[in-house]
């Protein structure tokens, strides 16, 4: 099975896959935010949320998370928020949903998808945080960043395709993967891949801006499917 997108491979050989742990995270890059952006407009920049969708003790996301916000930190067609699931509130019975999430997921025009793979899928806590909410899915692109082994977490991204389509989400094509993610990072979170992550990471933002910026025309002018 795979994956549309760029593979980043790392050079260890150990491992396996669903590995979920790192010795490090990035505590912070110069994105903006979308607390200091304004409401954009037809061709204002696109607020990308990228979601930390693991909640594991000593889990490697947030370091994912924000290389992959400090590579959309350079643009100016871009606003980032990182969103960190295991900061939300969320019912076992997905009766109530965190407001504050809701907030953030409704002001968003795309979302990435930071995910390991567990046991073939991904993580139960994202499971849940996606289930919990559907109308701030709707007509919105879905991009993915997956770390693992050797299948570098694209297992997980093609289950995950299937369920934001089933919540009128758009998928794109391209994906970031990471095989054997842990020797593809330094001690203090920086890709040394000699540039192949940056490469990808561009595809992907320029996919999620160009459909962020179709959809919420559309959005605008037809609201959102049924």
């Amino acid at each position: 099975m795979s994956t549309s997108g760029t593979t980043l491979t790392g050079t260890t050989t150990s491992g396996t896959s669903g590995s979920d742990t790192t010795a490090s995270g990035v505590t912070g890059s110069g994105t903006r935010t979308a607390a200091a952006a304004d409401d954009g407009g037809r061709d204002g920049p696109v607020r990308i949320a990228v979601i930390i969708g693991s909640v594991r003790t000593g889990r490697f996301g947030p370091t994912a998370a924000r290389w992959f916000a400090g590579e959309l930190a350079g643009r100016d067609d871009v606003v980032t928020d990182v969103v960190d699931l295991a900061a939300a509130t969320l019912s076992p019975s997905l009766d109530t949903a965190d407001d504050d999430l809701r907030r953030r997921l409704d002001a968003a025009d795309a979302f990435v998808v930071v995910t390991p793979e567990y046991n073939h899928s991904y993580p139960a806590g994202l499971k849940s945080a996606i289930d919990a909410f559907h109308a701030e899915w709707a007509a919105k692109p879905v991009g993915f960043v997956s770390y693992g082994g050797l299948s570098g977490g694209i297992r997980a991204v093609e289950h995950l395709r299937t369920v934001f389509v089933e919540l009128h989400g758009a998928p794109v094509r391209d994906a970031v993967s990471l095989h054997e993610f842990w020797s593809l990072f330094d001690a203090d979170g920086r890709l040394t891949d000699g540039g192949a992550g940056a490469a990808a990471a561009h595809v992907l933002a320029g996919q999620l801006v160009w459909w962020g910026r179709a959809l919420r025309n559309a959005r605008a002018a037809h609201g959102t499917p049924a």
